[in-house]
């Protein structure tokens, strides 16, 4: 009886780097899998590693960008620094800190 179906996905060094260069200039899982002519659950299987450390570099270097707005002086500095505190410390200018009360 005759194997049905594609073939087994095999990753090499080659594609293990592509993957993980285009997560990292934030290219979507969907359009990575199209172009390694894959399926998103092929993709993720065997290159897990790539992707994540491919995301870790998309948001160190928008985390980098906030900084370098938030040390500004204008408005948009200010807006910076308040998105930073929301959304990495959980700060919220509606809800009081935690340790607000002591």
């Amino acid at each position: 009886m005759k194997n049905r179906g594609r073939p087994a996905h095999e990753p090499t060094e080659t594609s293990r780097r592509f993957v993980e260069a285009l997560a990292g200039i934030a290219v979507s899982q969907a359009e990575i899998a199209t172009a390694l002519a894959i399926t998103l659950p092929t993709l993720r299987k065997h290159y897990r590693a790539e992707l994540d450390r491919g995301a870790a570099r998309v948001e160190a270097k928008l985390v980098g960008h906030l900084l370098r707005l938030a040390n500004g002086s204008d408005g948009t500095a200010l807006r910076a620094v308040m998105f930073a505190l929301q959304a990495r410390f959980g700060w919220s200018q509606y809800v009081p800190r935690p340790d607000a009360g002591t």
